[in-house]
């Protein structure tokens, strides 16, 4: 019964990383397409709402990835702390596992791409910037371009958390 009750809480707080990590990227998404209308042209206010907003949103991509981790080492733990010994898995559970494992690695990868090399060059960037001025047409240029350079990453990131879902599913076939 406690094996059971650690487990759906375990499962549960997974579960809300799960959805956590397929959300981020989705609304983060959205934004930056509806952001995408107005083309490449810098517009003060907007661009300013929209980097606050994929700017604050880093530190939630962390905490679900952390979380997701974390709960993922937790579940089989949980079976090991009652019986002993790790749960046996099929094979298309292990192979599951292990395509889990492969695309929160991939997450993990681009969010330290985004958030250490990105955003900080964005941020500095976006200081430099003035209302109601027109900024250079090269730093401008930079602007965009690291922008959908971290567009691109994010829907790769997409991609990841959706293989997560998927292969989540999987994990516990023929058990």
């Amino acid at each position: 019964m406690l094996e059971n009750i650690f487990y759906s809480i375990l499962l549960a707080f997974h579960n809300i990383a799960l959805v956590g990590c397929a959300a981020a990227p989705f609304y983060n998404r959205r934004l930056v397409l509806e952001r995408g209308q107005y083309g490449q042209k810098f517009y003060f206010e907007l661009d300013k709402v929209v980097e606050d907003t994929l700017q604050k949103n880093a530190p939630y991509c962390m905490i679900f990835i952390a979380v997701l981790f974390l709960t993922g080492i937790g579940i089989p733990l949980n079976h090991y702390a009652f019986h002993g010994a790790f749960k046996q898995l099929h094979t298309v559970g292990l192979i599951a596992v292990i395509l889990k494992l492969a695309c929160v690695f991939g997450m993990v990868v681009i969010m330290g791409i985004i958030f250490l090399k990105i955003n900080p060059r964005l941020k500095e960037i976006f200081s430099t910037f003035k209302l109601g001025e027109q900024p250079d047409v090269n730093v401008e240029k930079e602007f965009f371009t690291l922008r959908a350079r971290r567009k691109a990453l994010c829907d790769t990131c997409l991609n990841f958390a959706i293989g997560v879902l998927i292969f989540s599913a999987f994990i516990s076939f023929g058990i």
